[in-house]
């Protein structure tokens, strides 16, 4: 059986994926505040919805991802054909 190797660069590149992610749901709970006039303390008592949503960016951006990694794997393979 083959081993999976998950080396140091794609570990960090996918850290900064998930970090990313997250900054876009906590930047979206930020501007939820401020557009609906809210109290600033839902920044900390909706941390699970903001959880929710780092995930789910998360992997529409994996989604994005795969989807490029497909194309380009095309087009390099038809460029050596």
């Amino acid at each position: 059986m083959k081993d999976i190797q998950f080396t140091v660069k794609q570990q960090k590149r996918e850290i900064w994926f998930v970090l990313v992610s997250l900054l876009l749901a906590i930047g979206v709970n930020v501007y939820a505040i401020i557009a609906y006039g809210t109290e600033w303390k839902e920044l900390y008592t909706q941390w699970f919805a903001a959880l929710v949503l780092a995930i789910v960016i998360y992997f529409v951006l994996a989604l994005f991802r795969y989807i490029f990694w497909l194309v380009s794997r095309k087009v390099v393979k038809n460029r050596k054909d």
